[in-house]
């Protein structure tokens, strides 16, 4: 069990995209790990300028909360399309399969909800014009 706190700043946080091959689209820096966490899952963000992170995915259980920081873009949210700005909040249901595109200065973000081990399905190639 973690102590009573865990303090990190997010950009210490390993990028994960290149070890997948996504570097050219992205950073995504998962810091579950880092904190410490135990039911909260927390991710800080960074989609290239007029770039789409690397897949789409879904979640069986977990509700996830988009909050934007920096930067504008639009999230696909199974058949919809929703533009997001510097900060909104996206709250996303379990089920929704979603992918993120930053706008021409990038998309800056931290996701965060509960976290369930082995909950998620990266879907591949599932957001094409």
């Amino acid at each position: 069990m973690p102590g009573p706190y865990t303090h990190k700043n997010l950009t210490e946080v390993d990028d994960s995209a290149p070890k997948f091959g996504y570097e050219g689209n992205q950073e995504a820096r998962f810091a579950n790990r880092d904190l410490e966490v135990v039911d909260t899952g927390l991710s800080h963000l960074r989609v290239k300028p007029g770039m789409r992170q690397g897949f789409a995915h879904r979640h069986d259980e977990a509700e996830e909360v988009y909050v934007v920081i920096s930067g504008s873009g639009r999230a696909k949210l199974d058949d919809e399309i929703v533009e997001l700005a510097a900060r909104d909040a996206l709250r996303v249901s379990p089920g929704v399969t979603r992918q993120l595109e930053a706008g021409p200065e990038g998309l800056e973000l931290i996701a965060f909800g509960p976290r369930h081990d082995g909950d998620g399905e990266i879907v591949p190639g599932w957001w094409s014009d």
